[in-house]
């Protein structure tokens, strides 16, 4: 069974803030990184990778992610400060 990630980015700092999922967490922040896809990171450079949480299945880190996104921005950064008060980058290999 494959892992699958729901994740958070930010531009910065409390910045513009990105919910995802995905089952290679390395290859996808890695795409966020260099701007690989136009869109919504690309436009508001949202590369910071600030929070993660594994999860067994696709499945399951899907419905994880549709929850995340109805909560409130407050909400979302208390979830982030809770495990990583400085916004530190936890990219692989950062």
């Amino acid at each position: 069974m494959k892992q699958s990630y729901v994740y958070i980015l930010a531009s910065q700092k409390r910045g513009t803030l990105y919910v995802g999922v995905t089952s290679d967490l390395k290859k996808r922040i890695q795409e966020h990184k260099t701007k690989t896809y136009t869109g919504f990171t690309e436009k508001y450079d949202v590369t910071l990778l600030v929070w993660y949480e594994v999860f067994d299945s696709l499945v399951s880190a899907l419905e994880a992610e549709k929850k995340l996104k109805r909560y409130q921005r407050a909400w979302k950064i208390d979830l982030i400060e809770k495990t990583n008060p400085e916004w530190r980058d936890l990219s692989p290999g950062e």
